[in-house]
């Protein structure tokens, strides 16, 4: 049995390597960041996990999640994505009130629970963010997507997901009318600092190269 820390540590090491088929090494100090943790907290927690047989980790050296470990993170990542878009679609919480319930909820261990949570969704693909639901087998969906950044002028596009899901950026992005399955025409790229002028609903908005950066799309 995992404690509620570990599991915390097996999903970060899952995020900065790579979810979709990802199999790539971090170092101590990139995980201590993510988990907001000195490098040496996060050091004696690797080396529990290693005793586990959960990561791959050497003093000093890169740090990579095993086979079980990568299915226990990717286990995480799923009951977390399913509370929140219990959350978000049954109980009425808002995209940016989520997370951090379902920060709590994800440590619940009962797999019964979770394939129950599943089906009384319907077996989501996508959580309210846009990030891929894994199946109970641990499949991903891949589905091809760009981020705002990268848009052409002149094109039409749906926004499918966000990179940030910190609650400031998903209340900015609600108040100027973005939303996952929005449709957006790219009208103008300021070449000065890379902003943005959409056409979405009918108005105007100008976004920030920042904000484009964190919002993906695919075209219409």
């Amino acid at each position: 049995m995992l404690s509620d820390t570990e599991e915390n540590y097996l999903k970060a090491l899952l995020r900065i390597t790579g979810e979709h088929g990802g199999a790539g090494e971090t170092g101590t100090n990139q995980l201590a960041g993510k988990l907001n943790v000195r490098p040496a907290t996060a050091t004696d927690m690797l080396k529990k996990l290693k005793e586990k047989q959960l990561v791959n980790y050497e003093k000093y050296g890169k740090i990579s999640l095993t086979d079980t470990g990568r299915d226990l993170a990717i286990a995480i990542i799923r009951k977390h994505r399913l509370w929140e878009t219990f959350l978000f679609d049954k109980l009425g919480f808002s995209w940016d009130e989520v997370h951090d319930i379902a920060e709590q909820l994800e440590h619940i261990k009962s797999e019964k629970l979770v394939e129950q949570l599943d089906k009384f969704l319907g077996f989501p693909q996508f959580d309210p963010h846009g990030d891929a639901i894994p199946t109970a087998d641990g499949d991903y969906i891949n589905e091809a997507r760009l981020t705002l950044a990268e848009a052409c002028v002149g094109k039409h596009y749906t926004i499918v997901a966000v990179k940030d899901n910190s609650p400031s950026f998903l209340q900015y992005v609600s108040q100027i009318g973005i939303r996952i399955n929005s449709q957006v025409a790219v009208l103008q790229q300021y070449e000065f600092d890379h902003s943005m002028m959409l056409a979405i609903d009918n108005s105007r908005i100008n976004i920030s190269d920042k904000v484009a950066q964190n919002i993906y799309c695919k075209p219409l």
